[in-house]
């Protein structure tokens, strides 16, 4: 299966610009817990998570109003195409210890594929194959 079959569309952006206030109330109202960083072009250029808010600027007491983003997200993002596989996608998250990938095409955001993404497509699969498995059966073959 292909990235662009499972990965989120509605992905939730932020400027580099932007506080550390505006990114944790964006991350709040939409229940989730990092946003891509992108530029005035749609160019991915980080992105930040609960994580860098809490250890880069709640655990040293920084004003979030005044802290840009720019100054906590992590840069050199890696990416990946809608055409990959979950296989690859997987793969890449794995050896990079990563959890989220954003996925690009033409330079562009698309969409987002999460290790959380890639748990649920694996139960749907398993849930097929035992659908598949426990409702049709099973012949012996050379019986």
């Amino acid at each position: 299966m292909l990235v662009k079959e499972v990965m989120n569309r509605n992905v939730k952006t932020a400027r580099s610009t932007d506080t550390v206030k505006d990114a944790a109330k964006i991350m709040t109202e939409n229940r989730i817990g990092s946003l891509v960083v992108v530029s005035g072009t749609g160019e991915v250029i980080g992105i930040v998570t609960e994580r860098d808010i809490m250890s880069k600027v709640v655990a040293f007491g920084r004003n979030a109003d005044e802290v840009k983003i720019e100054e906590i997200m992590s840069k050199n993002i890696i990416t990946i195409s809608p055409n990959n596989t979950l296989e690859d996608a997987a793969n890449i998250m794995t050896s990079k210890k990563i959890k989220k990938l954003p996925v690009v095409e033409d330079g562009g955001l698309i969409g987002i594929v999460t290790a959380t993404d890639l748990i649920s497509y694996e139960k749907e699969l398993i849930g097929k194959i035992s659908t598949i498995l426990t409702s049709s059966p099973l012949k012996n073959i050379g019986g």
